[in-house]
């Protein structure tokens, strides 16, 4: 076969990669020790890169949900919601979801990443015009190609550049979707989500808000920003995962609309993929029951962030917003991002190495996810790690 011109990229990124030495997304670790330790290449490694917040992995009701659900129902539904892949653990789930956000009704997807997919493809088609923001996940953006829809991008955290662009759609404004994140993934930083708001209500758009990286982390009962913020009423579609702070696999959209039981079937990654599996669905309810209370884990987790943010700020580190689950620290040149990462590893350290253009700003940058399950000792041994790397470099 000829080569193909979309993997000649992608191709050439491999090559340069083996050329160092380095290769930041073959990682394996061997051995799981705790939510916040691992083996990795025989060497007892603190894990800072897996968005673990919560530390809910290794949850003793969780498990113990999981072992008895995949005791009484099996290892997977071998089917789709659609077809024959429902069970009533699913449908608890959703109703579970709809009482935790306070919303009409919920749908649950396989994935997060589907779960942005299936929204917006369903929500918007060929005739709708869609705004998102520059900084948006790439599950945002592929859920806009799908849907064929106009697509236009605002300014990160910009509701003025918002307002801006709906209003030169004119009467076209009112019914067009709106989608933010509540908290992104790669910086860590917050959006204005009172300003969102009030453009939305402005216009009478429709707002569709991601809280994958602030669900459990923020809000009084860990609703994320929209709670936070007090506006969850008004926010139209909640959507987020099961993978951070549920410590599980999974996706889900949230909503007050009429048509909530018509969109799962309007939406092609709902219809047409496998539904979870009965352990999964299990686990997950058994964490979503203790996200609401879970005021120790979320101080715990503002103190370890905070605790992170002040050390790296105190090495002189770039940092890309205040103390959040997610600190990134801002490292610039692409090679010299994955030396540093390389560092950190052989140092004990595992986190995220991002570069563009997966970044904002054109900036490479290694991210840490902090656990509330991090010990005091533990995201001081991260500090050290890094504080280590001005050493090696000299």
């Amino acid at each position: 076969m000829k080569e193909n011109p979309r993997l000649q990229a992608v191709r050439a990124v491999q090559q340069e990669l083996a050329t160092i030495g380095i290769d930041p997304f073959g990682v394996q670790i061997d051995r799981i020790l705790s939510p916040t330790e691992g083996l990795i290449d025989g060497r007892h490694t603190i894990l800072a890169g897996t968005n673990n917040y919560l530390g809910m992995t290794f949850d003793a009701d969780c498990v113990a949900a999981a072992r008895n659900a995949l005791e009484t129902s099996g290892t997977g539904t071998t089917g789709s919601r659609m077809a024959n892949g429902s069970y009533a653990g699913h449908r608890e789930l959703e109703l579970d979801l709809a009482r935790y956000y306070g919303k009409r009704d919920a749908i649950v997807f396989s994935t997060g990443y589907q779960a942005n997919l299936g929204m917006i493809s369903a929500l918007a088609g060929p005739s709708d015009t869609v705004l998102i923001d520059a900084d948006s996940h790439a599950s945002i953006y592929d859920g806009c190609k799908l849907s064929g829809a106009n697509t236009i991008r605002f300014r990160h955290n910009d509701a003025e550049d918002l307002a801006k662009r709906l209003r030169r759609l004119g009467a076209d404004a009112e019914n067009a979707l709106v989608v933010v994140e509540g908290v992104y993934s790669m910086l860590g930083d917050r959006a204005p989500m009172n300003e969102f708001v009030d453009v939305k209500k402005e216009f009478g758009a429709v707002l569709l808000v991601d809280e994958a990286h602030s669900m459990g982390v923020l809000g009084n009962k860990g609703r994320g920003v929209a709670e936070e913020a007090g506006v969850l009423a008004d926010v139209d579609y909640v959507v987020g995962t099961f993978s951070k702070s549920l410590g599980n696999t999974g996706g889900f959209c949230v909503g007050d609309s009429d048509d909530m039981g018509v969109l799962r079937y309007a939406s092609r990654p709902y219809v047409f993929t496998a539904s979870l599996a009965p352990a999964t669905i299990a686990a997950t309810r058994q964490a979503l029951r203790k996200l609401a209370g879970a005021d120790d884990l979320r101080q715990r987790l503002q103190e370890n962030a905070e605790r992170l943010h002040a050390g790296l700020s105190a090495l002189g580190f770039r940092l890309g917003a205040a103390p959040n689950a997610v600190v990134a620290v801002l490292v610039g040149d692409k090679l010299e991002a994955l030396r540093f990462w390389d560092h950190l590893l052989k140092h004990g350290v595992y986190v995220n190495l991002m570069v563009p253009p997966a970044t904002p700003g054109n900036e490479s940058l290694l991210r840490c996810s902090v656990s509330a399950a991090h010990t005091p000792a533990q995201i001081d041994a991260i500090c050290a790690a890094f504080g280590s790397w001005t050493g090696a470099k000299a």
